[in-house]
Order: C-alpha cells, then sequence, then structure tokens
C-alpha cells in the first residue's frame, strides 16, 4: 500500500477509536452547523476524520484503499493529498451552505474525502469495470460516476436515510476540479468522458438553486 494511503487510512483509525470511547470527542470535533458559524472552522476538517462506528469507518477505507493508490500513483503523493484534503473540505462547506439553516445539523466521516478520489480515479480511468453488491456485473466506472452524482443530488434533496449526501456530493466535484487542475491534459485525452463525468455538477450549478438542492 502507498505510504501516503496507508497514513490517512491509520489517521482515521485512531481518530475514530478515540472517538468510540469518549463521545465528548467526538461533539468537540465533529460537523456542526451552528459551531462551525460562531468560528469552529477546524470542525470541517476534524469531522472528517471521525466515524460513528467500525462499519462505516470500515467501508471507507476500504473505498480508500481500492481507488486512493491508483491516484497517487498516477499524479503522486503531494496530488494525492491535496485532491483529499480538498475533497474534505469541499464536502464540508458544500454541506454548510446547504444546511446553514439548520443550526443542530452535524455529521461526522471521510466520505466527502473519498468521494473525491473516487471520482478523480474515474476521471482517471473512466472505463474502468466496478463490481458492485448488489449489482451482479461490473459497470464502467464513468456511468458509476454520474448515478453516484444524481443519486446523490436526489438524495440531498429529498433527504434519503442517515447519509450526508452533501458532504458526497461536494467532495466528488472537489475531486473533479483538483484532478483538472492537476492533470488538465487529460481533459484533452478523454474529453467526451470528461465531458460526461461533468454533467451532473453543470445541472447543479445551473438548476440547484431551482430544484432546493
Amino acid at each position: 500500500m502507498n505510504q501516503a494511503v496507508l497514513f490517512i487510512i491509520i489517521a482515521n483509525v485512531l481518530t475514530s477509536m478515540k472517538g468510540f470511547k469518549d463521545y465528548s470527542f467526538i461533539n468537540k470535533y465533529k460537523f456542526q452547523v451552528n459551531r462551525i458559524v460562531a468560528g469552529e472552522k477546524i470542525r470541517t476538517l476534524t469531522s472528517g476524520f471521525l466515524h460513528v462506528d467500525w462499519t462505516h469507518l470500515g467501508f471507507n477505507m476500504y473505498a480508500l484503499y481500492l481507488f486512493g493508490g491508483i491516484v497517487t500513483t498516477n499524479l503522486g503523493v503531494i496530488s494525492f493529498l491535496v485532491i483529499y484534503f480538498g475533497s474534505l473540505l469541499a464536502g464540508s462547506f458544500y454541506s454548510l451552505n446547504h444546511h446553514k439553516k439548520e443550526p443542530y445539523y452535524s455529521a461526522v466521516g471521510a466520505s466527502g474525502a473519498v468521494s473525491g478520489i473516487v471520482y478523480s480515479c474515474i476521471m482517471l480511468y473512466p472505463e474502468m469495470q466496478l463490481g458492485l453488491i448488489l449489482i451482479p456485473i461490473p459497470i464502467p466506472g464513468y456511468i458509476f460516476g454520474v448515478a453516484y452524482l444524481l443519486y446523490s443530488i436526489y438524495g440531498m434533496k429529498n433527504r434519503v436515510g442517515n447519509i450526508g449526501h452533501s458532504a458526497h456530493l461536494g467532495g466528488a466535484i472537489g475531486g473533479f476540479a483538483c484532478t483538472l487542475l492537476f492533470y488538465p491534459q487529460i481533459f484533452q485525452e478523454n474529453s467526451l468522458m470528461i465531458s460526461f463525468l461533468s454533467l451532473p455538477i453543470l445541472f447543479l450549478l445551473i438548476f440547484g438553486k431551482k430544484l432546493n438542492v
């Protein structure tokens, strides 16, 4: 495993384990709208290293393990770290904007950052085949990427499940933007696929306010 990916996984595991045993620790560093608005901006970062339980932590770290190494190998360690933390913060600030009228809205998890890494990986290899538990046949990465964002938009608007859809969406947007920043030639190499992967983001920018998302 790449050392940068391993470092992030260890940081998530150790911080989350402390939170499992000490709720006051989670309460102090989790994402919470009223506390962030009051000046505790550090929560937009620290909340991404906390998880509610081992299942939540395991899913996020497994996804990071699968996709993080590919991004690091292709773009380098520094780019990986910027995409990871950039996506984490993008997810947090997108959630903050979406839930700004809900002062007690709170969340934890690395999902925003991991979403950015997954989307970055799909941009690098849009035709990669992904096997999902509920789908018996592998699907192309570009189909998964667009479907994932569309579902996040739907889930955010309709409040589907106890899931931070806004963080997922913001994180994926952050991953998309950061990948283009570090590897702009990707658009020339595969303009059709990158344009396709940008469609949900453009849809959100154009129709987001009308749809109240």
